[in-house]
């Protein structure tokens, strides 16, 4: 059985749906602003709880401008996991603010509470938990731990639509949430796509400003900003898809549970240990092995895709600060691997991947 770890024309649901309203908005001449804007932004606010939302041209945009909106002062820290895709220490760079590396916790991924106690000064103004692969990060008790001290809290949630935490979408718990719709996640544009949430109106009029060169309207310019309007094509798509999304979720865990309960007797393998308070996205099921190359490579010759989200933490590369006594997250990028897990897979697949698995480690 051959199983591609992801194929992305055969995620999009809806497809004659999608391309009718794509080709009206071409006849019609509606490519930027309008709408469909709107609408997208009503509709993923509905969704994730928020009293605003900003569409925006990509995720990495989204986390940009919701730092710039908290208007932190130049060269003070911002503590966030070391493990998670580039753009959130960029991000950091961008803004002129400095990178401090927390470690992470191996049994979700998400950021470690007891480092970022010890990781937490005078100089800290921001801490930016990542809910990796649609793990939520314990924000109610990142919440408590900043308490009474002068510092905000931005989400990244570029791989965490759906995920919740006692029924409370991620994002909604900082003061900014920040998400990604590039093709490749749960709910993906045609192309980059993003926005970042929040109830507050002043980070809201910033970020509307921001994004369209300083301007809420036409020559409405009131400072320097950028451009990075979401268009209208990716926004109708997004609105499409967002509808029946709460179907993808469903999908998703019930092959995580499946990997969850046929792998779970591997002792060399690490899983996710999940919480009954919390509600999963599984952007990606992730397992942990000393063996990973061996096994990936048994997985490859018996026609089973895996890639490795990511073969390096960020302290690794060169540009960043390097960061001693990150002990959990420590070469963790050559023991990860991601296992095919979306609605398109089928339970028949996850059974047959468990069971070449098994025959592996001889289970």
């Amino acid at each position: 059985m051959k199983v591609k770890f992801t194929d992305l024309y055969k995620l999009i649901r809806n497809k004659k749906t999608i391309f009718n309203k794509i080709n009206g908005l071409i006849k019609n001449s509606k490519f930027v602003g309008g709408e469909e804007i709107t609408n997208f932004e009503k509709n993923f606010s509905n969704f994730v709880g928020s009293r605003y939302c900003v569409a925006l041209g990509n995720g990495t945009d989204a986390l940009e401008i919701a730092i710039q909106s908290l208007n932190i002062k130049k060269g003070s820290e911002v503590i966030l996991p070391v493990n998670t895709w580039i753009s959130t220490a960029e991000a950091v760079i961008t803004n002129g603010l400095k990178i401090v590396f927390c470690d992470i916790n191996l049994n979700d991924y998400s950021i470690c509470l007891d480092d970022l106690k010890k990781k937490i000064n005078k100089k800290t103004k921001l801490i930016m938990p990542v809910h990796l692969y649609g793990n939520p990060s314990d924000l109610p008790k990142i919440k408590k731990i900043v308490q009474k001290k002068k510092i905000s809290i931005i989400e990244d949630c570029a791989q965490a639509h759906g995920a919740k935490i006692y029924n409370k979408h991620v994002g909604t718990f900082g003061d900014v949430g920040t998400f990604s719709f590039f093709p490749g996640k749960n709910i993906g544009a045609f192309g980059d796509a993003g926005a970042l949430i929040t109830n507050s109106k002043k980070i809201y009029n910033f970020a509307i400003r921001a994004r369209n060169h300083g301007a809420q309207y036409k020559y409405d310019h009131k400072f320097s900003g950028r451009n990075s309007r979401l268009d209208t094509i990716q926004a109708a798509i997004l609105n499409i898809k967002l509808k029946t999304y709460n179907k993808v979720i469903k999908k998703r865990n019930k092959l995580a549970k499946i990997y969850l309960k046929n792998l779970s007797e591997i002792k060399e393998i690490g899983l996710f240990k999940l919480k009954k308070n919390n509600t999963y996205a599984f952007h990606q099921f992730v397992i942990i092995t000393k063996k990973r190359d061996q096994l990936r490579s048994f997985l490859k010759k018996r026609e089973i895709d895996t890639m490795i989200h990511y073969p390096y933490m960020l302290n690794e590369l060169k540009f960043f600060p390097k960061t001693k006594n990150l002990k959990k997250s420590k070469k963790l990028g050559q023991k990860i691997l991601s296992l095919p897990i979306s609605e398109e897979h089928t339970e028949e697949q996850i059974y047959f991947i468990t069971k070449k698995i098994k025959e592996f480690f001889k289970y």
